[in-house]
């Protein structure tokens, strides 16, 4: 049952990886602080990956379950 159980969430990984191929986080910075005022920086920091991960992991978490079934 557990093999089931990291197979089930290696396609949901799979699937998610494949359709989503990144995301944004944003950090603050704070640049100048002078007083009452504060200029902050807003930084951009991409993380991306490549589609066919998300595929490797989809096809080795349906092979996964396949393979615990027969058991």
């Amino acid at each position: 049952m557990q093999k089931r159980n990291i197979g089930i969430v290696l396609v949901i990984l799979g699937i998610l990886m494949v359709s989503y191929t990144g995301f944004n986080y944003v950090t603050k910075k704070n640049v100048v602080d002078i007083g009452p005022i504060q200029i902050d920086k807003k930084e951009n920091h991409p993380v991306s990956w490549s589609p066919i991960l998300g595929a490797i992991l989809l096809v080795g978490g349906v092979v996964i379950i396949v393979t615990g079934k027969n058991k």
